[in-house]
């Protein structure tokens, strides 16, 4: 008989074999900070119009070339618990306002930084904690006072320009005067008098070749497609949509023909042509002169649509379908029958166009006001092109920010020296322990135009220096010039260079949130992994194929799988798949079983 060995006394003799167990400063403060600290300086090297890329290759092993953090934490998947919680802050400003990931991690990370500095110096974390609440109360006090400037007129596009070329900067420097015209016009066109707007209403539509300044955008649509049939250009076009095939519609219960000679075959496939003759020419009586549709078109009805002179387009994305319904006023039938005059969309010019050696479906709307406006950008890469697409987005949410609230702040670091001289002078006031930790707060704000000086070539400490210096003297906008000779000064009103109030707000809330979780953190407990098919799962397994652990194995050995997690599936279409996976595993060659993890991986990621 086996022979029971004891637990250690403590905590652990509570917990399942292999769980761990840390607690206390050392062991799950500093830690936490540490991996906190990790992930900050990965991506500060990114921050502002001259920060470096990373090259990142995900689990599909497809390649990233950016600087923007959203897309460089989306796929890097970070696994650390405590690192998660400043990725979810910085996610979280991402669908707030859009922009500003790399504030909300660059902050954060200093923020932490400078909270283990007051730990080890002997402050708890309640104190620490205290402070930190205190002087984020105070900053988003005090960010009102900073506001230099608002927006008078977004419909004006000469003034959209000058606000969203600041965020365009950071992605794409050199270029942004340039996208920031294409960008301003697009949102302009989309922006309603009554104020409403829509982020998803500004397309993107990327085609490899030429260079960024071929760049240009219309108003309407731009799809990727070629027209089906001989009828390449329409003017004027009435606009029939389909979401189902254009093809002759199938009865939905099974039926048997018989035939007895060959002219009974002749007269059954004359009646077929002749209702799908009668279907096309129907549509054409309507006025429609295009019809759109959601699924396969079949020869049959091609012919017919060319004898009667329509023009085919074939979609098959069902959100393309109804973004070109939203564009062009149109109601997207489920059946191929007649259109009334209300569900036929309008639109002034359709035609098929060639950019570069890319058969492209254009949707133009003559006018300067329509539901939804496309830009079609160009470039030499594809790494290019996304990154392009990346400052577009930018530069949409920034317009969008700015609908909601039209106050600017100064940027470059402007902002940020102006609350951390304040926030200073109002932690010398405070007579508790917590003026260390608000002071502290104040000196993270230093962390960013000191990162935008790096990043530039440009000493740190002599450009903090020189902006304290400005901003003691009054000039509360004066931020860095990256264009200047070493830390040189300039009036970011005067240059432009401006930010959006709620960009700021959030990213200071969010970063200082994420800061304090962490902190509270001081006792870090993980289980221990144990792999097993769930119980559900189990009962549908056959006989002979429960060897559960084999195939966890298999899945951890192989490049492509890395984890189980493609077997916790709860979803029914994907349960049969599962279960021939486990049941056939031992049989098939070595090349399915690949075929089969990816598979798997794909479904899941």
């Amino acid at each position: 008989m086996a022979l029971h060995v004891p637990k250690a006394p403590g905590f652990a003799q509570m917990l399942k074999d292999g769980a761990k167990h840390y607690s206390g400063l050392e062991e799950a403060v500093y830690r936490n900070i540490r991996a906190c600290k990790e992930l900050s300086q990965t991506t500060r090297t990114a921050y502002g119009p001259n920060g470096m890329n990373k090259m990142v290759i995900n689990h599909l092993e497809k390649l990233f070339v950016t600087n923007d953090a959203a897309t460089i934490l989306r796929e890097l998947e970070v696994q650390h618990p405590a690192a998660k919680m400043i990725v979810m802050a910085s996610h979280m400003q991402e669908q707030e306002v859009g922009d500003g990931t790399n504030f909300v991690l660059v902050f954060a990370g200093a923020l932490l930084d400078l909270a283990e500095e007051l730990l080890r110096m002997g402050l708890s974390v309640s104190e620490v904690i205290e402070g930190y609440e205190m002087a984020c109360k105070k900053a988003l006090e005090i960010l009102p006072d900073c506001v230099c400037s608002s927006a008078s007129d977004l419909h004006d596009v000469k003034e959209a320009t000058s606000l969203i070329r600041t965020a365009v900067m950071s992605k794409q420097y050199g270029n942004e005067d340039f996208l920031a015209g294409l960008i301003a016009d697009a949102c302009v066109s989309i922006f309603t008098e009554t104020g409403n707007f829509n982020v998803d209403c500004v397309r993107v539509c990327k085609i490899l070749g030429c260079g960024v300044t071929a760049s240009s955008m219309l108003h309407g649509m731009v799809f990727k497609k070629e027209a089906e049939g001989d009828v390449t250009s329409v003017k004027d076009a009435k606009i029939a949509v389909y979401s189902c095939p254009f093809d002759s519609m199938v009865t939905e219960t099974k039926g048997t023909v018989l035939i007895n000679s060959a002219k009974e075959l002749m007269d059954f496939s004359k009646g077929e042509e002749d209702m799908m003759e009668a279907q096309v020419k129907a549509i054409k009586d309507t006025g429609a002169n295009l019809v759109v549709t959601g699924g396969k078109v079949a020869d049959m009805a091609l012919h017919y649509a060319n004898k009667y002179k329509l023009m085919v387009v074939r979609l098959n994305s069902k959100w393309d379908l109804r973004r070109l319904c939203k564009t062009v006023g149109a109601v997207a039938l489920p059946r191929m029958v007649p259109p009334t005059p209300e569900e036929m969309g309008h639109c002034e010019n359709v035609y098929l166009n060639e950019v570069g050696d890319t058969q492209v479906v254009v949707f133009k709307h003559e006018k300067e006001e329509c539901a939804i406006s496309t830009v079609v950008i160009r470039g030499s890469t594809d790494n290019l092109l996304d990154d392009i697409e990346r400052a577009v987005d930018d530069g949409v949410n920034t317009f969008k920010v700015l609908v909601r609230d039209k106050r600017l702040l100064p940027g470059a670091g402007a902002t940020e020296i102006e609350l951390a001289k304040q926030l200073t002078s109002y932690g010398e006031s405070c007579p508790g322990l917590e003026q260390y930790s608000i002071k502290k707060f104040a000196e993270a704000f230093e962390m960013l135009p000191r990162a935008l000086a790096e990043n530039s070539g440009v000493k740190g400490s002599e450009l903090i220096s020189k902006m304290y210096s400005a901003h003691h003297e009054g000039n509360k906008n004066m931020g860095f010039d990256i264009e200047g000779e070493g830390p040189a000064l300039k009036d970011m009103l005067e240059a432009g260079i401006l930010e959006p109030y709620l960009v700021k707000y959030w990213g200071i809330k969010l970063a200082t949130n994420a800061a304090i979780t962490v902190l509270r953190v001081d006792q870090v407990r993980t289980q221990a992994h144990k792999y097993s098919l769930h119980k559900h799962y189990q009962d549908y397994a056959p006989p002979g194929h429960k060897r559960v652990n084999q195939v966890f194995k298999m899945f951890k050995s192989s490049g492509t799988c890395r984890t189980p997690r493609c077997l916790y599936l709860h979803f029914n279409c994907t349960r049969f798949f599962v279960l021939f996976y486990l049941a056939g595993f031992m049989m098939v060659p070595k090349l399915l079983q690949k075929i089969v993890m990816f598979s798997c991986e794909f479904i899941m990621s």
